[in-house]
Parts: C-alpha cells; sequence; structure tokens
C-alpha cells in the first residue's frame, strides 16, 4: 500500500466532494419542499389529492435511484423540448437535482406526515376556535412544532442521501467518490484511493450520526 499519491490529488478530490455536497443540499431542500406538500396533500380531506400523493409515494419507494437518475437525465431534456418547442439543453448536474429531488420527496413526504400527526388534536382544535385558516393553522402552529420533532429524521435522510450521490458516476458527473477513483487510476493506485474515499464517508457519516443522536437527546428533553 502506497498512499503518496493521495495528496498531490487532494485539489481534484475536493472539487468532487464541493459537486457531491451540492447535489446533497439542493435534493434535501427541493425534497423536503415537495415532500412537505405531498404531506399536506396526503393529509388532505380531499380523497383524489390524498390518492395522488399516496401513488406518488409508493412508487418512488419501490424503485431505486439508480433508475430514477437514469430516467430523469433521459427525460428532463424531453420534457423541456415537448413544453417550449425547442431543444434545451439540460446538463448531467440539473438532470441528478431534479432526480434527487423528486426521489427523496417521497421519504421526506412521510417523515413530514408522521410529524404532523405527532401533534395533538387540541392544537388544531384551539386554532380553529381562534378562527385561523387551514394554511394559518399549518403555517404558525402545527409545521413549526412538527420540524421541530422531526429535525432528527430530516437529517438521517440527508445522511443517506449524502451516501447516495455517488451514483450520479452513471451520468458521467465527478463527484467525490468518482473523483477519487479517476485520480487512483490515473496512477495506478485504485485500491489506496478507494480506501481514502470509503474512510471520509465513514467519518462524515458518523459524525453525522453521533449529532443526529445528541439532537435526539436534547430534542427529547
Amino acid at each position: 500500500m502506497d498512499f503518496s499519491g493521495v495528496i498531490p490529488a487532494i485539489p481534484g478530490m475536493w472539487n468532487g466532494m464541493v459537486m457531491t455536497l451540492q447535489l446533497m443540499v439542493m435534493g434535501v431542500i427541493g425534497g423536503i419542499a415537495i415532500g412537505t406538500l405531498l404531506a399536506l396533500m396526503r393529509l388532505s380531506s380531499n380523497k383524489l389529492l390524498s390518492r395522488i400523493a399516496g401513488a406518488y409515494v409508493n412508487y418512488f419507494r419501490s424503485i431505486p435511484l439508480l433508475l430514477v437518475i437514469t430516467w430523469f437525465y433521459l427525460a428532463v431534456p424531453f420534457v423541456l423540448r415537448w413544453i417550449t418547442g425547442q431543444d434545451t439543453p439540460v446538463g448531467a448536474f440539473t438532470s441528478c437535482v431534479v432526480a434527487f429531488m423528486m426521489f427523496e420527496a417521497a421519504y421526506f413526504c412521510e417523515i413530514v406526515r408522521a410529524g404532523v400527526q405527532s401533534i395533538s388534536r387540541g392544537q388544531m382544535g384551539a386554532a380553529q376556535a381562534l378562527g385561523m385558516t387551514y394554511s394559518q393553522m399549518m403555517r404558525l402552529i402545527i409545521l413549526p412544532q412538527a420540524f421541530r420533532k422531526m429535525t432528527p429524521l430530516l437529517l438521517q435522510q440527508s445522511i443517506i442521501l449524502f451516501q447516495d450521490t455517488s451514483l450520479v458516476y452513471t451520468v458521467g458527473l465527478v463527484d467525490f467518490l468518482n473523483s477519487a477513483r479517476s485520480s487512483g487510476d490515473i496512477i495506478g493506485r485504485s485500491n489506496e484511493f478507494l480506501i481514502v474515499a470509503g474512510l471520509v464517508y465513514f467519518t462524515i457519516s458518523f459524525a453525522a450520526s453521533r449529532l443526529v443522536k445528541l439532537m435526539q437527546k436534547r430534542l427529547a428533553v
């Protein structure tokens, strides 16, 4: 084992880590936004909205993320061409961000739904008695409390997405793992670079998991 070639390759691997973090952050933000909307649809008294959201969640939770990434890489340019009537160039990065948002929304939806259902119905009744509309009740009372309870689960799902970003190699994006693998291939030290990449993933994921457990204890108190 010779790890001497890792240090010169750090700048390239750092660029890959930046790509990984960008994909994760944008996927989490978009996934939570779409997931919250889906959760409210699932909790709606309107059966049509509830069934549409339920079908969406069940569908995306039943297929592998790798397949979703490939689909969106091929489908997003086609959909934009159908809408605009023009060939709109869409890079692999944008396609992967959309894929992560849509896929993770199914999981964030269930987290948000469970968080909302954990809030006492008495608070909803009190808000209605004060004359609040449904949107005001959700925005000002229910969702803030629900998100406080959901924070550890949201972070846990974000850790999973951080690990899953390595799948973007299928569409040619150079994330952290792909940059480490490529750097190792260039100098003929693939094993050493993959070991380093594994240690980095483990360190970040383990530290984030410990943070999640700490937050769970603090929120429980």
